[in-house]
């Protein structure tokens, strides 16, 4: 419905941007404009960093044709009547939200045209636009939005409308800052960690110390009796009968929790708290994936790293599941010149978002209101209404900025244990992990092994490849990927291995293995068959655009070569720099292309990233700057998961709880710059969030490489690192 709207809580900025309306008039669920001409456009997914807070925006105004400086941002609630897909995940956000939005835009201004020609009785396709104003040049007439935005309100809403031209774009392409910049340098509340309301109890949970473990008994009674605690009970977060969505992963069903008036108090409380455990036998859950509904076996058993690795190496042996095969690999492996075998592991890894996970809810009989950080918010809600028996038009789900979400975000349990606790205690809770339940509470990255085997003919060109992949407790393999269609003699496997470590979706997942492994190996593969491992991966990429394998490759050969080219060209690549180590590579996934060239130096005995040169392809960009700043941040964070992220397990009990003991990269081991290039397109934009992170490991393995004269088979290098 079209209505009118008031906003109090904004303010201009002191830049020449109009000062505050008297009346706010909506167009549509995605924006609403000021009688003055002020717009306040409402973006609907959720902010981590990623920038789509500026970046949606920026695509609603363009198409608006709006001044950038009259537009104010406003985070939207969770509204599924009104937005589709308000999640974030898969370097979506922008891609599927492309043509939406611009729609959004585009129909207001619509709306905004036909007044202007209801109201000086002209002929619609005479009015134009310019930054907020429509002219009607043969009349010489002229109005700001503000002053026909009520009449505009009252237009049918068009089903077809004209979107700009991308050459005519003068927002989208351009730099613009975070409209959250200023709050955020001045401390100002945005994240979930900040919320504070009246009557407002804190919660936090006490979990068992170890996976294959549940809660036995515990005896609360000296714990009740301590300063500012309110109640210690358990929860169930998921009853044992329910349908788990997607993202229903929950790693302990029944938790106790602590509710008191402060944090230090209930944190206090949680190490005097006497809980026994004991271990579970295996059990079966009923999951839906996203339709498809079928049964996930937990098994019971304390699991031990060192058992992990024992485990693939013993299931790797074993025939594995074909996925796709081209030609006669077998044949082609007993005859070729020349075979190189490699295999490569990577370990659990913990996603550490700065900010930990909490949330605050405000549960009563028939309602519930919750705020704070999360990532799928529309499905959270569905899983919410049926373990609270609350209708879903019932819940209302607020989203504040994240404090980091990388995945971690989008398994909102502790979202259900707040809303549980809130709903027993009949009072507002805010739920706050410590960083210790958040590192040993799951959700963590599978741990990985690959085993790759390429077979060069005599005059050392790749005949054949094979790629067999597993892990703990699913398979990262991508079958279709590259080199598959650029090898007349591919075979793809995989294999798993079950496990009651909960496991989901870690920055590229999946990629984020496969990617590093496969890229090192073409790199060894490039160097035994004595070519430039650049000019290896375009021989290859040539091969499959002009004459490829199957028809199942999921990449553009011309795009991924791109990349590679503009990288070659932009680091000075061919120009033999002698006194650097130099690693290259590159990686398609998530729709867009990257590739790196990282130079790395030895500072007092330890492995130092001076300079990495970046190539991205990645669509039309919105912001450029937030662009460059997202690749800046992958590298950095692919950096610090290649050379320092592990998660190792001693009977179920996760061996590290905090910073002390999980190694993060430190700023001093940040690269002394981040050098990034994009490729110039008016492709539709694709995934940037995450493309750019499996091959910065890879460069950075490669480099050390140069450095050490040795091969890094297993993450992170760090264990391994011992230079000449």
């Amino acid at each position: 419905m079209l209505g009118f709207s008031w906003l109090s809580a904004c303010r201009a900025d002191g830049t020449g941007a109009l000062q505050l309306p008297e009346e706010w008039i909506e167009l549509n669920a995605f924006l609403k404009i000021g009688d003055n001409g002020l717009v306040t456009i409402i973006s609907p997914n959720p902010e981590a960093g990623q920038g789509v807070k500026t970046s949606m925006p920026m695509i609603i105004a363009e198409e608006l044709d709006v001044d950038w400086k009259n537009v104010l941002v406003e985070q939207a609630d969770l509204n599924t009547d009104a937005f589709t897909r308000q999640f974030i995940g898969g370097s979506q956000a922008i891609r599927r939200g492309w043509q939406s939005l611009r729609l959004a835009g585009a129909t207001a201004r619509q709306m905004l045209m036909q007044a202007a020609a209801n109201t000086w009785e002209v002929p619609v396709n005479e009015i134009t636009t310019r930054a907020g104003v429509l002219y009607h040049t043969n009349s010489g007439k002229e109005a700001g939005y503000g002053e026909l935005a009520s009449a505009a309100a009252e237009i049918p809403v068009p089903e077809e409308v004209e979107l700009k031209d991308k050459k005519d774009f003068d927002i989208v392409g351009t730099s613009r800052k975070n409209v959250d910049g200023q709050k955020i340098v001045t401390g100002q509340p945005l994240f979930g960690i900040d919320v504070s309301k009246e009557n407002m109890a804190i919660a936090m949970i006490v979990h068992p110390p170890a996976f294959g473990m549940k809660l036995k008994s515990f005896d609360a009674t000296e714990v009740k009796s301590m300063p500012g605690i309110k109640d210690v009970f358990p929860i169930t977060v998921m009853e044992d009968d329910y349908e788990r969505q997607y993202f229903d992963t929950c790693t302990y069903q029944e938790v106790i929790a602590i509710v008191g008036n402060s944090t230090w108090e209930v944190m206090n409380a949680k190490m005097m708290l006497n809980v026994q455990w004991e271990p579970f036998d295996d059990y079966t859950l009923k999951r839906n994936m996203f339709g498809r509904v079928g049964t996930l076996e937990v098994p019971g058993g304390l699991e031990n790293t060192a058992n992990h690795m024992e485990q693939m190496a013993k299931r790797a042996a074993e025939p594995g599941n074909v996925r796709r095969k081209d030609g006669n690999p077998e044949e082609v492996f007993k005859t070729a010149e020349k075979v190189i075998e490699r295999t490569y592991t990577a370990p659990f890894l913990v996603h550490n978002c700065m900010e930990p996970m909490n949330f605050f809810a405000d549960v009563t009989e028939d309602k519930a209101l919750l705020i704070g950080p999360l990532q799928k918010p529309e499905y959270t809600e569905q899983t919410l209404s049926a373990r609270l028996g609350i209708p879903l038009e019932n819940i209302d789900i607020q989203m504040t900025r994240l404090g980091g979400g990388y995945g971690r975000r989008s398994y909102a349990h502790w979202l259900v244990e707040a809303a549980v606790i809130s709903q027993k205690m009949k009072t507002p809770v805010k739920l706050i992990y410590s960083r210790e339940d958040d590192m040993t509470d799951g959700i963590y990255r599978p741990t990985y092994q690959a085993t790759y085997r390429a077979a060069l003919g005599a005059d050392n060109n790749l005949i054949g490849f094979h790629v067999k992949a597993g892990g703990i407790p699913e398979s990262p393999l991508y079958a279709d990927r590259f080199p598959a269609g650029a090898v007349d003699n591919y075979l793809a496997e995989d294999w798993s291995i079950n496990s009651n470590i909960t496991v989901g979706s870690f920055r590229a997942p999946r990629s984020n293995f496969m990617g590093p492994v496969e890229q090192m190996f073409l790199d060894e593969v490039a160097e035994a068959a004595g070519k430039d491992p650049i000019e290896f991966r375009l021989e290859l990429l040539k091969r499959a655009q002009e004459n490829p394998v199957g028809e199942r490759n999921d990449y553009d050969a011309a795009r991924y070569a791109g990349v590679l080219e503009l990288v070659r060209d932009k680091s000075g690549w061919d120009k033999n720099v002698t006194n650097k180590n130099r690693g290259v590579a590159a990686y398609f996934c998530h729709d867009s292309y990257a590739a790196h060239v990282v130079d790395l130096e030895e500072k007092n005995g330890r492995p130092k990233v001076d300079k990495v040169f970046s190539a991205i392809d990645c669509g039309i960009l919105v912001n450029p700057d937030a662009a460059a700043n997202m690749v800046e941040g992958a590298v950095v964070d692919g950096i610090g998961c290649g050379m320092y992220g592990e998660m190792t397990f001693t009977n179920g009990e996760p061996d590290k709880n905090n910073f002390d003991s999980y190694r993060m990269i430190r700023h001093n081991e940040a690269p002394n710059s981040v050098d990034v290039h994009f490729v110039q397109s008016e492709i539709d934009p694709t995934g940037l969030g995450e493309p750019p992170f499996p091959p910065i490991i890879a460069a950075l393995g490669n480099a050390l490489y140069k450095a050490t004269g040795k091969r890094f088979y297993d993450q992170p290098f760090i264990k391994i690192y011992n230079p000449i």
